[in-house]
């Protein structure tokens, strides 16, 4: 009742293409006042290794730079540091993504210590600007057997989905929580006359 979610998750993309596209989702003439958070979640893609998925793969200086720049363009529209939250990429089970790629005639292209480093990277990016982190792939190794978090070694599951939900809820909560709200509590909606409530 107090803001609105808007999802830009693009599947397989990485920083390179993603810096690219940001200028058209969050444009000049959007109303930074607007904008209670923006997260920035990328790294499994770019990740990839690079003889077995150029496609997709982002050398790891250049995600960095990438992610710099994404912060610096959301800051040039007014859009204020605090207000950026940046995602590492999740752990990779390694077992379970060479079965997945096993599956479709591909060798296993991506392994958990190079998305490790990604995620350092994605750390300290935010630490030069200013912005606030969620460390997932370190917080989900805290569980030893990370992969329910993961339906195919490499995607969320309905389990990491939950679990990214709960620490970024922790980070907005803060920032939601000064919000009026829009629109009344459903206990507080006149039942017999809801338009004098709602309208």
């Amino acid at each position: 009742r107090k803001c609105d979610v808007l999802n830009r998750g693009i599947s397989g993309y990485n920083t390179r293409w993603a810096k690219l596209i940001l200028p058209r989702l969050i444009t000049e003439n959007t109303s930074a006042d607007s904008i209670v958070a923006v997260t920035i979640f990328f790294g499994a893609n770019d990740s990839a290794l690079k003889e077995l998925n150029p496609k997709q793969h982002v050398p790891l200086e250049e995600y960095a730079t990438n992610l710099k720049s994404m912060v610096q363009y959301l800051k040039s529209v007014d859009i204020t540091a605090d207000r950026i939250i940046l995602i590492t990429p999740p752990p990779l089970q390694e077992s379970a993504w060479e079965k997945a790629c096993l599956a479709k005639g591909d060798k296993l292209n991506r392994c958990n210590a190079t998305t490790g480093q990604y995620a350092q990277a994605c750390v300290q990016v935010a630490r030069e600007c200013g912005t606030d982190v969620l460390d997932l792939w370190t917080l989900m190794q805290k569980n030893q057997d990370f992969s329910s978090y993961l339906s195919d070694g490499l995607h969320l599951s309905t389990k990491g989905n939950s679990f990214l939900a709960a620490q970024l809820w922790s980070r907005l909560d803060k920032k939601l929580s000064a919000l009026p709200s829009l629109l009344p509590y459903w206990r507080d909606v006149d039942h017999t006359n809801p338009e004098a409530s709602l309208l």
